[in-house]
């Protein structure tokens, strides 16, 4: 794992600046004077020592930029500090030339810089499954397929066989490029299933569709005999929730199979995930967790070209949390991944704009899906594929035409 995991930070407004710099203990004149240079990139570090911090102060003022450290770090009498990294991509370039002849390790953090820069400007151009290479020249859509009773917004929908297959050729003829198929309810309290009863309602559906459908198909599980099953009878993605963390075989089945992976973040299991919601720091938070799952992924024999990664909107987190995801999924492109995100009739949008009913949530998933697409998201999970492929085309041509 990265030393010192360099992250972006994605602060939009001038109040965000400010909490940025309040949560790492900077004096308030240097809030004062920061917060308006905070409008170009900006890099967070954690718990760096005093000396180091004071080297990169130093050298950022150099470059014409600057450095965020706690009040203290001058005189070395805090023991470490956070540090916001503030300066134009040509700036903290000229930083990670300096750093090279610096002491304290910090050559190797001029190596994680240069990476993170490099994600910062590429974006990912494919994402490789164990089937093909699946473009991301326009954002993907991923068509959610429920073969569940108590799924919280279609449970007991498709839950029929030969309805499930229906609404999966319907779906790719609204445009899906990836058909989600879950045999598991991941919503909030809902109570765990075996593996013998997942098996028993995907892979007669997974086998059945894997001979009609041109688009590819993807296995919503985190157990790792579901997914390697799954793989065998036509899967060719694996969208485990837990990031490798709920089943210790996961990312070697993943790695035998040559399967594309997204990894989320949740924090807790489904039945009891909304209990705890609260953050010292959110997006610190959900980059140290999937840092830590690409780490199991690429220990285990996953190619980088192979995952992508979903911050886990709605598993365990609340509404603010969830909004503050969406504002700030450009954080996550430094990863250099493809960015996932699932908004879609999520009891969020429907807190906010007072809809009980999921059906109701339409206009808010496609308010969520289009700023996903706008702020770096790629691949979007949905329900109503033939409205949100049209939101998230709409959005991808606003920003990249």
């Amino acid at each position: 794992m990265a030393r010192f995991a360099p992250r972006l930070l994605v602060v939009p407004t001038p109040g965000d600046a400010a909490r940025e710099l309040g949560r790492i203990a900077v004096d308030s004149y240097g809030i004062v004077e920061m917060v308006p240079k905070m409008r170009t990139l900006c890099i967070g570090l954690s718990r760096l020592e005093c000396r180091q911090a004071n080297v990169l102060k130093q050298e950022m003022l150099s470059v014409g930029g600057d450095a965020a450290v706690a009040r203290g770090t001058v005189a070395c009498s805090v023991e470490s500090t956070d540090c916001v990294l503030i300066g134009t991509i040509k700036q903290l370039k000229r930083l990670t030339q300096k750093l090279k002849a610096q002491p304290f390790g910090l050559p190797e953090l001029a190596g994680e810089l240069d990476r993170l820069l490099a994600h910062a400007v590429s974006v990912p151009t494919v994402w490789k499954t164990s089937r093909r290479l699946l473009s991301l020249q326009r954002p993907l859509i991923m068509g959610i397929l429920n073969l569940t009773p108590d799924s919280f917004s279609d449970g007991g929908r498709c839950f029929a066989p030969d309805l499930a297959f229906e609404r999966a050729l319907e779906m790719e003829a609204e445009g899906a490029d990836i058909i989600d198929i879950g045999g598991e309810s991941t919503r909030p309290g809902a109570a765990p299933v075996s593996s013998a009863e997942e098996l028993n309602r995907v892979i007669p559906v997974i086998e059945r569709l894997a001979g009609r459908l041109k688009c590819a198909i993807s296995v919503d599980t985190w157990k790792s005999a579901v997914a390697s099953r799954a793989l065998l009878a036509g899967a060719e993605i694996i969208n485990d929730i837990s990031g490798f963390n709920f089943d210790s075989q996961m990312a070697g089945v993943a790695a035998a199979g040559g399967a594309g992976v997204v990894l989320m973040h949740t924090r807790g299991t489904p039945d009891n995930m909304q209990q705890d919601t609260a953050y010292d720091d959110m997006m610190a938070e959900i980059t140290a967790n999937l840092s830590a799952s690409i780490v199991r992924a690429q220990e285990s024999g996953v190619s980088d070209n192979c995952i992508a990664i979903d911050p886990g909107i709605g598993f365990g987190k609340d509404v603010a949390g969830n909004l503050e995801i969406i504002r700030r999924i450009a954080e996550l492109t430094g990863f250099g991944f493809p960015v996932l995100t699932g908004p879609s009739r999520k009891s969020f949008i429907g807190k906010v704009l007072g809809r009980e009913n999921t059906d109701d949530r339409l206009f808010g998933t496609a308010a969520a899906v289009a700023l996903s697409v706008s702020h770096g998201s790629s691949i979007l999970r949905v329900h109503d594929v033939r409205a949100m492929r049209d939101v998230a085309d709409m959005a991808h041509a606003v920003m990249h035409s």
